[in-house]
């Protein structure tokens, strides 16, 4: 599904990423771990196509499409989803319109067609339920008032109307308490643990895995991998730290 070959790229004139290499392939769940600095948010960016970072070298496949060909929203509407660790509020867009609006231009994109006002609302209020989050929430400007963990279940719902093949969480775990840790895992389990879709977690800890079992993890630093284990890894490094593995 996903093939990043030496891919490397910077900010602001700053190497980041050297020489990352990594396959993701359909029904897998892969994590990433790493010290502050290595590269993983970036690694993130880059995929998800944030302006101001800058790919320096090699190439990302996406359902054998050049990724890095492709505007953000066309990444999006080729079923790419990124996660970010710290969502955004948008003062004066409504998040109920502001999810179908997104939903409708992926689908018009894809030749689909827009679907109803009313088979919209029920489709959210399915995945309102999912995760446990008042469907009054999504009839506020987005993100605007959500405490920490309910911005993150806010995204998990978004995640789980647009149905895109592969998410890239960053550090979805940052800022949730021990319930809304369980239940953003459980979501993320019940919208892409799918034979046709994948999974890749950026995160510091090893929590979130107690929920989201991945099938491999890997330890990102000075922005490569620099080793691949299966899940037995993250609790290596929750017990070790990182410098054994540098």
């Amino acid at each position: 599904m996903l093939q990043i070959h030496n891919l490397s790229a910077a900010v602001a004139d700053k190497p980041i990423l050297n020489d990352l290499t990594l396959t993701i392939n359909a029904g897998e769940i892969h994590a990433i771990m790493g010290p502050n600095g290595a590269g993983k948010s970036t690694l993130g960016y880059v995929l998800g196509g944030r302006p101001g970072y800058e790919v320096t070298g090699g190439s990302v496949a996406f359902n054998g499409q050049d990724l890095l060909a492709l505007a953000p929203h066309e990444r999006a509407a080729a079923g790419l989803f990124l996660g970010f660790q710290y969502p955004v509020e948008i003062p004066g867009v409504s998040f109920v319109q502001f999810l179908r609006e997104s939903l409708n231009a992926q689908r018009r994109a894809r030749g689909e067609e827009p679907l109803s006002g009313g088979a919209f609302l029920k489709l959210a209020r399915e995945q309102a339920a999912l995760l446990r989050l008042d469907m009054e929430m999504l009839k506020r400007p987005v993100n605007v008032g959500f405490s920490g963990g309910e911005k993150k279940r806010a995204e998990m719902v978004q995640m789980g109307i647009l149905d895109p093949r592969l998410a890239i969480l960053d550090e979805t775990d940052s800022g949730l308490d021990i319930d809304a840790l369980r239940i953003c895992g459980e979501g993320i389990n019940a919208i892409m643990r799918k034979p046709d879709k994948a999974v890749l977690l950026i995160t510091h800890y090893q929590r979130l895995l107690d929920y989201v079992k991945p099938d491999f993890v890997h330890v990102l630093a000075g922005g490569k991998i620099i080793r691949s284990g299966g899940a037995d890894l993250a609790l290596e490094l929750e017990e070790h730290g990182y410098e054994p593995a540098l």
